[in-house]
């Protein structure tokens, strides 16, 4: 506790870099009364952990009153059995000041580990449960930067802002009376000094606040630039562009920004650090001139001069710490409020009470009236998630108008049609990531909204054209499907996905990692990976989105076969870019607008012309050897 390295100078360090606008905040008093009731399950760590901090905060002064007794009653009345239990005073002093540090810091990170995994697990357990609508507006990096940096900060509340606070108020009042009691005088003419360092502290916070907020933004914006360039996709479009040079230079002038900010908050925390150490040594001075003074004429003693001296020293941390008190509390709250409006965001599809199991056979998918609109940008998301204008880029008029249709089991349903035309977003309507505005899609006869999302998770399997992986290895993205299948369950996926023996042949087999996105393979092998997923899951209902899109003709091949043993027995409801891979559909919708303008197999849609003969044709035309 002692010295000016103390927790207050500390505080006051960090709050010169925060920004002052926080105090401006208002704090809601729910805030608060929740902010409790995240601290009810640690309450009583946290009671032992501020009946240490006050202990300790109540010792700064007990070393400084043996300093005065041994230098009265020991050296200078020439008393050695008083000198040495009075330094081994001291000692034992220092030694339970040390263990109390320590027991202290241990409670501290217990009460604050703990708080962080109860925050971080709510959020990172209630951001999952969000519709696919928010994931489609959020930056990734701001949505981790709560799971991180403010739940850090909200953390601070209970161990470093809580212990600062308290700590600060008892040295306080425990220096200053004891100083009072030592000797009045000289304690008002030193603190007569320290207003000049709280000037010099404001001085110094607005501008070193600001040019912190700058740099950070600086910072971020260069870790943007980083995250952009250096994952798989960025790197590759730059080398397909070949614009080094350029990057080079964009890079460099955000850098020189992040640069000439660093020097000139080096130069203010020089100022004022100088003042951290001007005004101390100016207060000591005095202690010295007027208490010597008195020492020679005998008002004061020389033991208690020292005490005076090594108070003094004690009590500018404190000062410094309280002063800037309502920052780190604000600071503090505010971190909690924005992990708040994370857990108060609501999730567009939520289970209802009461819902039911979906059966697992239930296979028969019907679309009954269904009307459809994106939802707005306020109704998914939050502003302060979105580093970009929230202008919305759909105009919310409907997208899907009145659609009805049926896949019966075992069927394979085709969409087809122009892009934008809303296939996709019917695919999506399936599984539950958006609901329906009108209508219903139902599963087995069952409404969607009325049964468990994993029943009818487990009942849907989805087949992309951009099929994701994790940077794992095969195994783990397989069995993320079956969590339980072995590896004879996976090598008979795999098979009956035409990749078995591509995964034999690599040096790792089942335990090779893909990479980022499954980068390190081509796109039919992830493709085929992704079909080999779907067969472990084994749904009733198969939903297949331009699966085959982008791949040249020998993989397309070879995911087509996939395909087969995929959907064998299965209902599927497959959006089609080449017509060519669902001619053989029991049924053929032919979507334009968000509506369907002709349904039948494909010999009826070519005999009735229209939008499915213009898209053959567009396909299939062909120069006719003269």
């Amino acid at each position: 506790m002692g010295g000016m390295g103390g927790p207050g100078a500390g505080a006051a360090w960090r709050n010169l870099r925060t920004d002052r606008s926080i105090v401006h905040n208002r704090i809601e008093r729910r805030t608060v009364a929740r902010i409790l009731r995240w601290a009810g399950p640690h309450k009583r760590l946290i009671s032992v952990f501020l009946a240490i901090t006050v202990v300790d905060a109540a010792m700064v002064v007990v070393t400084p009153l043996l300093v005065q007794r041994i230098v009265d009653d020991g050296i200078l009345a020439g008393d050695r059995s008083a000198v040495t239990w009075l330094a081994l005073g001291m000692a034992g002093v220092a030694v339970l000041s040390a263990l109390l540090s320590v027991l202290g810091g241990w409670f501290s990170s217990r009460i604050g580990e703990g708080l962080i995994f109860d925050l971080r697990t709510s959020v990172f357990a209630h951001v999952q449960r969000q519709s696919l609508a928010f994931f489609t507006r959020t930056q990734t990096g701001a949505l981790v930067s709560r799971l991180n940096n403010d739940v850090i900060g909200a953390q601070r509340a209970f161990t470093s802002t809580l212990q600062s606070t308290v700590a600060n108020a008892i040295a306080v009042l425990v220096v200053g009376v004891t100083m009072i009691a030592l000797s009045w005088q000289v304690t008002v003419l030193c603190l007569l000094m320290f207003p000049i360092l709280f000037l010099v502290s404001r001085w110094v916070s607005g501008r070193l606040a600001a040019m912190t907020r700058q740099q950070m933004d600086g910072n971020a914006d260069l870790g943007n630039v980083m995250t952009e360039r250096f994952n798989v996709g960025g790197a590759m479009l730059l080398k397909l562009f070949g614009r080094r040079g350029e990057e080079d230079a964009l890079f460099a002038g955000k850098a020189a920004v992040v640069r000439d900010l660093g020097v000139r908050i080096s130069l203010t925390t020089r100022i004022f650090s100088a003042s951290m150490l001007l005004v101390p040594a100016l207060a000591t001075a005095l202690v010295y001139g007027v208490g010597g003074q008195l020492a020679i004429s005998s008002t004061l003693s020389v033991g208690t001069l020292l005490a005076l001296a090594t108070l003094l020293l004690r009590l500018l941390g404190p000062l410094q710490g309280l002063s800037n008190v309502r920052i780190d509390v604000m600071t503090a709250l505010v971190s909690f409020e924005r992990v708040f409006e994370v857990l108060d965001l609501p999730s567009l599809i939520e289970e209802r009470p009461g819902a039911h199991e979906l059966p697992a056979h239930a296979s028969r998918l019907e679309f009954d009236g269904v009307s459809f609109t994106y939802p707005r940008a306020d109704e998914v998301s939050l502003a302060s998630l979105e580093t970009v204008a929230r202008a919305d880029s759909r105009d919310h008029t409907e997208v899907l108008h009145d659609l009805s249709f049926v896949a019966e089991p075992g069927q394979m349903v085709a969409l087809v049609g122009p892009s934008g035309a809303g296939k996709t977003t019917i695919t999506h309507l399936v599984a539950r990531l958006y609901d329906v505005d009108a209508g219903a899609v139902r599963v087995g006869g069952h409404d969607v909204r009325e049964v468990t999302l994993q029943s009818l998770e487990d009942v849907v399997g989805y087949v992309t054209q951009d099929a994701h992986m994790f940077h794992d290895t095969i195994r783990a993205n397989l069995a993320y499907a079956a969590p339980g299948a072995d590896d004879d369950a996976i090598w008979s996926a795999l098979a009956a996905a035409q990749v078995a023996t591509l995964v034999r042949g690599l040096p790792d087999s089942l335990d090779t990692v893909v990479g980022d996105r499954g980068y390190r393979l081509s796109g039919g092998e992830r493709q085929r990976l992704a079909i080999a997923r779907l067969l472990l899951k084994s749904p009733a209902i198969v939903v297949l989105d331009e699966a085959t899109a982008h791949l040249d003709s020998e993989s397309e091949a070879a995911v087509q076969r996939a395909l087969d043993a995929a959907l064998e027995g299965r209902t599927s409801l497959v959006i089609a870019h080449r017509l060519s891979t669902v001619r053989h559909a029991d049924l053929i919708l032919v979507v334009d607008g968000g509506r369907i303008v002709q349904r039948g197999t494909h010999a009826e849609l070519l005999r009735q012309g229209g939008l499915y003969a213009d898209l053959h044709r567009t396909q299939f035309v062909q120069d006719v050897p003269a």
